[in-house]
């Protein structure tokens, strides 16, 4: 009973290693197949610029596979076999230059490109100028044979055989440009071929010109501006110290602009006029700062607010010749500034000069001490002792029309009014004699 349990279970175990064998074999044969069949579908594999047969091995089993495809659609990846790269090649010879090489290779491309075209040009032309000459024939030949059917059968025959020749031509031409649509449908691909803009839009953001502001809103801005941070201002205008000025501007930037420099520049002629000199000498180096920050944001073409920073680490770092240029910069604004100065003053007098000569005219419009001045010396001796009868007989003694001429100057200025006492039995001046006398003489001439 022993032995048969025995067999019974070797029995057993040899079914199951049988079993398990064929289990085995038979997933290695479906995973065989189901390689070939990977294979048949992706056909061999090559990289670009593989050897002739590859690619020939490749384009048959794709071949296979659109044929016993069984209708369903296969994508066909040889296309991608003929494409050309100028940077192909990943590595290169180490005594090469790959760089130039790759722009070599694309220049070439480029060439040969640009010379098929041209080929083509030709080609296209020279077909189409055949086929203009071939209809100019043939409507000469229908013009004929309508005008001219019996003698003109010479001239008739002559347009047929060059007709006849016209067509062999045009036929060569064709058979060139077929030839060639060939050769580019066999050309492999490149970066040019294998894409192209479907639409260009390249938008580009411009900054809006600011329009120039006029004279008087530019005044009605700086006026605003003054108003509100005079203060401020003058605050800036009085620090000596460069981290002081620099601090001082971080905490207002607003400070950083046009309106603050062209108000240091008009506060620096008013201390001068008012003879502040050591004030406007302290302002004017506070202008000179204002100005160099505002030329640095202009040749660096930003905002001044964000640079006066950059001017200030400039000037405590820079050398000798930057310091020197901007003292001499100083200095010569404080030369024009006490030139502006004396300007004004010298403008001031003579408006107040003016003001009083106009405050001193006449009835007649004249300035009494222009009129006095350019009297005779025995009438101004009159005038100076304030003796009417000096100035009667001084006149008397003088030319009546040279005479007239001074007194009635000296009207006109207001020097000498006639009739000063007034009434009816008012005594009369130099002025009246010497009218009354003239008059005498007029009436006693023919």
């Amino acid at each position: 009973m022993a032995g048969v349990c025995g067999c019974v279970c070797v029995c057993v175990c040899v079914c199951v290693c049988v079993c398990v064998c064929v289990c085995v074999c038979s997933c290695l044969f479906k995973s065989a197949a189901i390689f070939e069949a990977g294979a048949a579908w992706r056909g061999p594999r090559a990289r670009p610029g593989a050897a002739p047969e590859v690619r020939q091995a490749r384009a048959e089993a794709g071949g296979g596979r659109r044929e016993g495809g069984g209708g369903r659609a296969m994508v066909d990846y040889s296309v991608w076999d003929h494409i050309e790269v100028s940077d192909d090649e990943d590595e290169t010879h180490p005594n090469i230059d790959t760089a130039s090489l790759f722009r070599w290779r694309h220049q070439a491309r480029v060439e040969r490109m640009e010379q098929f075209q041209k080929e083509k040009e030709e080609l296209d032309k020279g077909c189409r100028e055949c086929k203009r000459k071939l209809a100019e024939c043939q409507r000469k030949m229908k013009e004929l044979e309508v005008a001219e059917p019996e003698s003109g059968k010479g001239e008739l025959e002559k347009l047929q055989a060059e007709a006849q020749q016209l067509r062999n031509e045009e036929k060569s031409w064709e058979n060139k440009l077929e030839e060639l649509r060939k050769k580019e449908k066999n050309m492999p691909w490149n970066v040019d071929t294998l894409s192209k803009d479907g639409f260009s839009k390249s938008v580009v953001n411009v900054k809006p010109e600011e329009k120039e502001e006029t004279e008087e809103q530019k005044e009605k801005k700086h006026k605003t501006f003054v108003e509100r941070y005079e203060k401020q201002i003058k605050h800036f205008g009085m620090l000596r110290r460069w981290d002081d000025s620099q601090k001082y501007l971080s905490d207002n930037p607003h400070l950083v602009c046009e309106e603050t420099a062209n108000y240091l520049v008009i506060w620096c002629i008013d201390l001068e006029v008012e003879e502040k000199h050591a004030l406007m000498e302290q302002v004017a180096h506070q202008t000179i700062v204002m100005q160099f920050i505002l030329e640095l944001a202009k040749s660096l073409k930003v905002d001044p607010r964000a640079c006066f920073r950059q001017f200030f680490t400039k000037i405590k770092t820079a050398d000798q010749q930057y310091l020197e240029g901007f003292t001499e910069e100083v200095e010569g604004f404080k030369e024009r500034v006490r030139g502006r100065a004396r300007a004004r003053l010298e403008k001031a007098l003579r408006e107040y000069e003016e003001e009083e000569r106009q405050k001193r005219l006449g009835p007649g419009g004249l300035d009494p001490v222009d009129v006095y001045e350019s009297l005779p010396p025995e009438l101004q001796k009159c005038f100076d002792v304030k003796d009417v009868q000096m100035l009667q007989d001084t006149i008397s003694k003088m030319d009546p029309t040279e005479a007239k001429y001074h007194m009635q100057r000296c009207i006109d200025s207001g020097l000498w009014v006639p009739n000063a006492k007034g009434g009816d039995g008012a005594e009369k001046g130099p002025a009246e004699e010497l009218q009354k006398e003239n008059g005498a003489q007029d009436e006693a001439k023919p």
